[in-house]
């Protein structure tokens, strides 16, 4: 995720990145222009309509599907984030379980440094495996501890066995007496969590927006910019080459940005960190169970 402080305006308003809509939009939009002026050309110089012809009355139309757009680009962003920031909720999710388990496992087995070792190496690859198991392409930071023994032994769903492992655990503490029963109730709500988070993650991965509403909207906003010049260049004229390329880069733009928001485990600028996140449960851990 893009780190930046939102109170620099000036350089948020200059700065291109690689996600940036214009970079990505830009041939197109050259398109778009050279197809406006050609409507110009065609209208002004070899048709000669005027304002006055029966051309202009096809803005009236234009206006009324531009309300019907804007209505259907609102409920496309809307819930484009509500994905997005579902996702943060539930890593959220999954800081407090891990938290809340390496303290009651801290408390609960004492002096019992080794096994509190061999929990907490699990407990801390959990979420790094998760963004992992999430993401196409893994950006894996630096980690602190070498998991390699454990991420070679996870053979089917990762994030399952690694739980699967860490369940074997407890039991095995429960029936040599240092978990009891009550404890062991607690510590496998716990472990629950984790799978929640797991499976509410992997809900929205592989839910996307269908593809036919996607479709629609795209082809929606093509169709309404291809008009706009027909509509109303007898009115403003060559402005509206550059007017219809402002407006095609605008809807445009909100669609590119509903589409990578949607599916925040990508790694991509605009997702949610998750490494980082990872990380930050990797140290809490560290620091509760030593």
């Amino acid at each position: 995720m893009r780190a930046y402080n939102t109170k620099h305006f000036l350089k948020i308003l200059f700065s291109l990145h690689k996600s940036d809509t214009l970079k990505i939009l830009f041939p197109t939009m050259i398109l778009v222009g050279a197809y406006s002026y050609g409507i110009a050309y065609i209208e002004l110089e070899y048709l000669h309509l005027t304002s006055k012809s029966k051309v202009s009355n096809v803005g009236m139309i234009h206006s009324l599907l531009g309300f019907v757009l804007s209505l259907l680009l609102v409920f496309r962003t809307n819930t484009a984030y509500d994905r997005w920031w579902e996702g943060r909720k539930l890593w959220g999710k999954l800081v407090n379980d891990s938290r809340n388990f390496a303290i009651k496992i801290n408390l609960i087995l004492g002096d019992d440094v080794q096994t509190a070792k061999q929990i907490a190496r699990l407990l801390k690859f959990f979420p790094h495996f998760l963004a992992k198991h999430l993401s196409k392409e893994s950006t894996r930071l630096a980690l602190d501890e070498d998991y390699s023994e454990i991420e070679k032994s996870l053979k089917h769903h990762g994030p399952s066995e690694i739980v699967t492992l860490l369940t074997h655990k407890l039991n095995h503490l429960k029936k040599e007496g240092k978990i009891s029963d009550i404890e062991m109730v607690y510590l496998d709500t716990q472990l629950s969590g984790f799978l929640d988070v797991c499976g509410g993650c992997e809900r929205i991965k592989n839910t996307p927006i269908p593809y036919s509403y996607s479709s629609f909207v795209k082809k929606f906003i093509i169709l309404y910019v291809l008009a706009l010049p027909i509509a109303y260049v007898i009115n403003i004229g060559l402005f509206m080459v550059p007017l219809t390329v402002f407006v095609y880069y605008v809807l445009m733009s909100l669609e590119l940005i509903a589409e990578e928001i949607e599916d925040p485990f990508n790694n991509d600028e605009n997702d949610i960190p998750m490494e980082a996140i990872a990380q930050n449960i990797e140290r809490n851990v560290h620091q509760i169970l030593g």
